[in-house]
């Protein structure tokens, strides 16, 4: 094929070699080729046969554990679109149609991922209204605006996403600094939604960048629950936000929402795949990924909010009685602020007849059989804003278990403690 040859003029020339060659293309044709294929197959466990051992999650949402579980409605949903081709472009437009009447914003789109989400909405902010520009951000920013602005204290591990755009931070701490920081360069405001620290509020954030005529962006990565923080950011007045679809949503991992103005949605659109030589090109959302993001949302409005917050406080109250009788161990239940905002059950004892640390218990559990994954803030200096953390100290997070693994991770636990306060 010479290198002129595109893929539509491709599959144009293919189809007419095929009609002229006598062969069948007709629909029906294809209908009795997909029934012929439908024989009942049985699935092959991938993970033993790789040698990966699955393990139960008392973490939480993390990326690096494979984020959430899909309920079986958005497994069943992913399932039937994996059966059928569709038009890619057409298949992303009806969805990000479809979400923002449910998520009551102006437009919506499905990335691959939160941090997908971050690129392609600041180069929405970058190229707006100049789709050559597409071609030649990052390296390329002659005559573009390319400033963010950030409250110092929300600079965090995915400032890159935003730095593929060829962006540069300006960064402030007072409101007042805020207020001066805006110049001819400046393209868009960031905003990380679960920052510990910052002076400047998100009503005060909004209301100084519409002052000066510029987008804001809010990460909301992993701030579901609340539901309602699916559209609490975008009316009050974010102009993009982005959302995780494999943590609180507990869509596929590899998913994102960007939500909020319709000429800034159009915007990362075209920047996004399968459009060719852009930033979004390797960002690619298969189309089972597109449904299963659209039938975990459907899934999730479909809750009982408060249902789901005493079923996860109930776990972890299982979990604190199993542990009664250690000696020194304390248990008590917190919510983290923000981001993972769900019971989690907090753990601590005495040292001198516990003798082991935080982390040696989570690598005890994380050995054992069953594997089991506890909080990552388990033994470490840091945690989630709301969440104790220290040496010895234990979280444990309750709302990816599985239905009776609660009394697993109790077992193990307490036999964990137990051979630690005989040694």
């Amino acid at each position: 094929m010479s290198k002129a040859m595109t893929r539509r003029k491709f599959f144009g020339t293919t189809g007419q070699a095929l009609a002229a060659s006598g062969t069948t293309v007709c629909s029906g044709s294809i209908l009795e080729a997909r029934a012929a294929t439908r024989g009942g197959a049985k699935g092959v466990d991938y993970y033993e046969k790789l040698g990966v051992t699955p393990f139960i999650n008392a973490a939480g949402t993390y990326t690096v554990l494979s984020a959430s579980t899909m309920p079986e409605e958005v497994q069943a949903a992913i399932s039937i679109a994996s059966k059928h081709p569709v038009q890619l472009e057409e298949l992303l437009r009806a969805s990000g149609e479809y979400l923002a009447k449910r998520l009551q914003c102006e437009a919506a789109l499905v990335t691959a991922g939160a941090a997908s989400a971050l690129t392609l909405g600041t180069a929405a902010c970058v190229t707006l209204g100049n789709e050559k520009a597409m071609v030649g951000i990052p390296l390329d920013m002659t005559g573009l605006k390319n400033e963010v602005i950030v409250q110092k204290a929300h600079r965090y591990e995915y400032d890159h996403a935003l730095r593929n755009c060829g962006i540069r931070y300006a960064e402030v701490e007072t409101l007042e600094e805020y207020e001066a920081a805006f110049n001819e360069r400046t393209v868009m405001t960031h905003f990380f939604n679960a920052a510990d620290e910052g002076k400047i509020s998100r009503e005060e954030w909004v209301r100084v960048a519409h002052q000066h005529g510029i987008p804001c962006f809010n990460d909301a990565a992993a701030d579901i629950p609340p539901i309602a923080n699916l559209w609490n950011y975008t009316k009050m007045g974010f102009d993009l936000v982005t959302f995780s679809g494999g943590k609180g949503i507990r869509g596929p991992q590899c998913t994102g929402l960007l939500l909020g103005r319709k000429d800034l949605i159009e915007a990362a659109v075209k920047n996004n795949s399968p459009n060719s030589n852009t930033v979004g090109r390797g960002m690619k959302v298969a189309k089972e990924e597109i449904i299963g993001l659209v039938a975990a949302v459907d899934w999730l409005l479909a809750q009982d909010e408060d249902a789901m917050q005493k079923e996860f406080e109930r776990r972890a109250k299982r979990i604190a009685e199993g542990l009664k009788g250690l000696p020194t161990v304390e248990t008590r239940i917190s919510v983290p602020l923000v981001a993972n905002h769900v019971p989690h059950l907090v753990i601590t004892y005495d040292p001198n007849r516990i003798k082991l640390t935080g982390k040696e218990v989570l690598e005890k559990m994380r050995q054992g059989k069953p594997r089991i994954e506890l909080n990552p803030a388990t033994g470490a200096n840091t945690a989630s804003k709301g969440l104790e953390s220290g040496a010895h100290t234990i979280v444990v997070g309750v709302w990816m278990l599985q239905p009776g693994e609660d009394g697993v991770v109790a077992r193990r636990l307490r036999e964990v403690l137990e051979e630690a306060a005989r040694a």
